[in-house]
């Protein structure tokens, strides 16, 4: 009703003899409009479209969204800023928990109770030593929105993957898992990266950042791989990634030790290089806590640069921090 109102009030205005003035208001209120336009449904989907066992082939070239479409069958919305989802609800579904690295309280159940919206995330392509071609499809969940947005600064995107198998001139899917984890902000995931840890043996990496608002954005860095029957994290490393920070920032980087001693869950080695100013810390709003292996050279010194060299290695269902940092540092003053 409030839509038909407005958008009639815009109709009858048109005839006001106040050109300038009309102009105006008639592109504020039919802005108004438009936003109106788009509410968004919610379409029933049965409780089949979980079951990790699924079927589903699909030809080549395969499409993403269609590919989507098939796996969550719900309603498709194409909206501006290339805001494109699928808006579904099961109300037969059995809600089973997951984990947001947010750390937020309460349980966290998928699918939600208020409705689903499911977005594309990452198209990843990949080959194994033998030639086989693999495509992995990850998918964002988010709580469904009437106006089709992603909200909750400390809510994660939750993360789904499907592998498919390239067999003749079709696709096939191989595992499907619709729930993994949430990461991220704004119930927005960041894009999984392909990362061979092994002899035909890949994961993905997540960098999950978030922070308050006005404060610094902590970065971490997870790893996901097949184990144990399902995709998991393996690896959640701290202290990979800190900006919004006058007096002190840094940032990371990984790599994978492939010195023959593993055939998989090789080790992985992660370098955070940063710098500190003490000066610049009347510029910070916020108190930031420096990583152990820094300091007590950042209550000495006035400034310097640093590398933070760790190494880690799987052990039983993770990676373990072996061994103490390398730390080195440069510039100090």
């Amino acid at each position: 009703m409030l839509k038909i109102f407005i958008c009639k009030f815009v109709s009858d205005f048109s005839f006001i003899n106040m050109r300038h003035i009309h102009l105006f208001f008639l592109l504020l209120i039919s802005s108004v409009c438009f936003a109106q336009e788009a509410d968004i449904e919610l379409k029933n989907v049965n409780d089949t479209i979980l079951n990790p066992k699924r079927v589903l082939k699909m030809q080549d070239p395969i499409d993403g969204v269609k590919t989507m479409q098939k796996l969550f069958p719900g309603k498709l919305y194409k909206l501006s800023d290339h805001n494109t989802f699928i808006s579904w609800k099961c109300k037969t579904c059995k809600p089973l928990p997951f984990t947001d690295v947010n750390g937020v309280e309460g349980d966290q159940l998928f699918p939600y109770s208020e409705g689903v919206a499911t977005r594309l995330l990452a198209n990843i392509d990949y080959s194994n030593s033998k030639g086989n071609q693999f495509k992995i499809l990850a998918f964002n969940h988010s709580y469904y929105d009437a106006d089709g947005l992603q909200t909750g600064r400390f809510s994660g995107g939750l993360l789904g993957l499907a592998k498919f198998a390239k067999n003749g001139n079709a696709w096939e899917m191989r595992s499907f898992q619709p729930a993994v984890a949430a990461f991220g902000a704004f119930s927005q995931s960041p894009k999984p990266k392909l990362l061979q840890i092994g002899e035909d043996q890949y994961a993905f990496t997540l960098l999950h950042v978030n922070g308050g608002a006005g404060g610094p954005f902590e970065g971490y860095l997870y790893i996901v791989a097949g184990f144990d029957g399902k995709y998991q994290p393996i690896l959640e490393a701290n202290n990979y990634q800190l900006t919004n920070v006058s007096s002190i920032t840094w940032s990371g980087s990984y790599s994978v030790v492939d010195d023959g001693a593993k055939k998989h869950f090789r080790d992985i080695i992660i370098k955070t290089s940063g710098s500190f100013s003490k000066a610049a810390k009347a510029d910070d709003e916020f108190e930031v806590t420096p990583p152990d292996e820094i300091a007590a050279m950042a209550k000495t010194k006035k400034s310097f640069n640093f590398e933070i060299e760790r190494r880690f290695s799987f052990k039983g269902k993770s990676y373990k921090l072996i061994g103490n940092p390398v730390v080195k540092f440069s510039n100090v003053k």
